[in-house]
């Protein structure tokens, strides 16, 4: 992969996530940063935010909240998401993904909010 594309996938993961990303090594990071964040996440059509909601949906529906919390926390800092909408985001996919684990999300986004309030 070309450094522009390598830098311009480290770009998009600061940006989705909100902090700094540096190079790492390997190929499945390298497949992550080039591909995922430096073709998937760049394309046109789709906000970060539109993006952000799909993944977000996915996340529920496979129960990950640990990593829906990641995502939760980058949409707060990123000021893509706030805290009543991501509650709706969880009671609209509850209806979608089934109640326990529209309950998990419920449950991560509420505990992720709190922290974020005693900060």
């Amino acid at each position: 992969m070309t450094e522009g594309k390598r830098q311009q996938g480290l770009e998009m993961m600061r940006q989705v996530y909100g902090w700094d990303v540096q190079d790492g090594p390997g190929e499945f990071f390298a497949q992550t940063v080039d591909h995922l964040f430096g073709e998937i996440w760049t394309r046109q059509g789709l906000s970060v935010r539109d993006r952000r909601l799909l993944l977000l949906g996915a996340l529920a529906a496979q129960g990950l909240d640990d990593v829906a919390e990641i995502q939760a926390q980058a949409a707060l800092g990123n000021e893509e998401l706030d805290g009543e909408q991501l509650r709706e985001v969880a009671l609209f996919l509850t209806h979608y993904v089934g109640w326990p684990l529209g309950t998990k999300l419920n449950m991560t986004i509420e505990r992720m909010l709190g922290k974020n309030e005693r900060s």
